[in-house]
């Protein structure tokens, strides 16, 4: 063979072989990625994005992520589910813990991955942690309860606490287990609960109205997607009524909410990746562990209760993990 004839074969097969990684890249499989936010999008679920990016996933290259907000209406999140198995997604992402009974009952062979849940083993999401069965793995609450800390973080920083407000949204399928929570916790320190139902703007107005009424002293709301929505009228309602707070996440303290005490969603949902990428490998949802973060933050916001005319333990400080001036 003429030499510049191989060169010429020679140049074609290595053209072909610079292509390949390119033509491989062209075929594979593109991820679809259904994603169910109980109330509106927040920082928190950067967190899950961020987790992709970490584990090599490039958004529009390799998945695709359909997002569905219900803005608190947990009734459309069935139709949310619905619409995932008709664009045959490859994995449905639940942020919030009141969403997964509703998703999984539309789907039993769509990986269900949960953002955040409690007790999924008592709700009949998982058989047990370790192997959960069925199609719902991801993340739980280790804190169980966190009312016992919540009312002594409040018992700390208000004078002589008698009287707590409790705010919740009825229709949030954790309501009742979290009222009775709250209610133990409270009876162990001799605490009366003057409970309120509020699922829209003008029912939390007319809740702290209510609280006011009721002579309670502080108010502790429950993590609730649609109290996300709310953040800055919650925390000026409580200013409006002279009345301290605790949340279960920061996001309200940054706010200008007083406390709270809780997990961090970013985290939790920057963790929920792992199992989004395990089971592209291949892993099937059943046999993934259900995990339990263990660490709770403890964020304080100084300016509110200066305005609130409160004088905050050094103790209390020395415990937080952030102090929001």
């Amino acid at each position: 063979m003429k030499r510049r004839n191989f060169l010429t074969l020679l140049g074609g097969g290595g053209a072909l072989l610079m292509l390949r990684p390119t033509a491989a890249r062209a075929q594979q499989k593109v991820w679809r990625i259904g994603i169910v936010v109980g109330g509106i999008r927040t920082p928190a679920y950067d967190g899950f994005l961020q987790g992709l990016r970490e584990r090599g996933y490039v958004s529009g290259r390799d998945y695709v992520a359909d997002w569905r907000f219900a803005d608190g209406r947990y009734n459309r999140i069935p139709g949310f589910a619905e619409e995932f198995v008709k664009l045959k997604a490859d994995v449905i992402f639940v942020g919030t813990a009141a969403a997964v009974e509703p998703v999984r009952q539309v789907t039993k062979s769509i990986p269900i991955v949960m953002g955040y849940s409690t007790d999924p083993v008592g709700a009949g999401f998982a058989a047990s942690m370790a192997r959960p069965g069925g199609n719902v793995t991801g993340l739980a609450s280790s804190a169980g309860d966190a009312s016992p800390k919540q009312l002594e973080l409040l018992a700390a920083v208000v004078p002589r606490l008698a009287r707590l407000g409790l705010l919740q949204n009825p229709d949030n399928s954790n309501y009742a287990p979290l009222l009775k929570g709250t209610q133990a916790a409270a009876q162990q320190v001799g605490l009366t609960v003057v409970p309120v139902d509020a699922s829209d703007p003008p029912q939390i107005e007319e809740a702290f109205a209510t609280f006011a009424r009721e002579r309670v002293q502080a108010v502790r709301v429950l993590a609730d997607a649609l109290y996300f929505r709310y953040p800055q009228q919650l925390a000026e309602l409580a200013l409006k009524h002279r009345l301290p707070t605790i949340f279960a996440q920061r996001e309200h303290v940054a706010a200008g909410g007083l406390m709270s005490y809780g997990e961090s969603l970013f985290e939790f949902y920057r963790r929920a990746a792992f199992f989004v990428d395990r089971i592209f490998k291949g892993a099937k949802p059943g046999e993934l562990p259900i995990e339990q973060p263990t660490r709770l933050q403890l964020v304080v916001n100084r300016k509110t209760a200066d305005a609130l005319g409160l004088k905050i333990p050094r103790e209390v400080y020395a415990l937080a993990d952030e102090v929001i001036e």
